[in-house]
């Protein structure tokens, strides 16, 4: 059976170089800047999105609620919730211009 110690070591040795390029006070539910500058325009132009999710996350209700706590408007919540999980899993808007429209 082959010695797999070495490659453990080297994973183990990964693992911990990964672990300190990472900052762990950074809020990994940030918005992205350009996110914010895209939201925040007046120009930008909005489309509808009609999605059906499981009514038994209450979605709609939570969405309501947080809007009422933060006065963040509905669809800049969905966006940006969207936006952040859509980023992290390696696919980022184009954005030309602020008023960059998706297709």
């Amino acid at each position: 059976m082959p010695d797999l110690s070495h490659h453990a070591r080297q994973l183990r040795d990964l693992a911990d170089a990964l672990e300190a390029q990472s900052d762990p006070t950074e809020d990994p539910f940030a918005p992205h800047p350009d996110t914010v500058e895209v939201i925040n325009s007046r120009h930008t132009s909005r489309g509808q999105l009609n999605y059906a999710v499981p009514d038994a996350l209450q979605l709609q209700r939570r969405i309501r609620r947080c809007n009422a706590d933060s006065d963040v408007p509905h669809g800049d919540i969905v966006a940006l919730a969207l936006d952040i999980y859509l980023r992290a899993k390696g696919y980022p808007p184009d954005l030309k211009s602020p008023q960059a429209d998706a297709p």
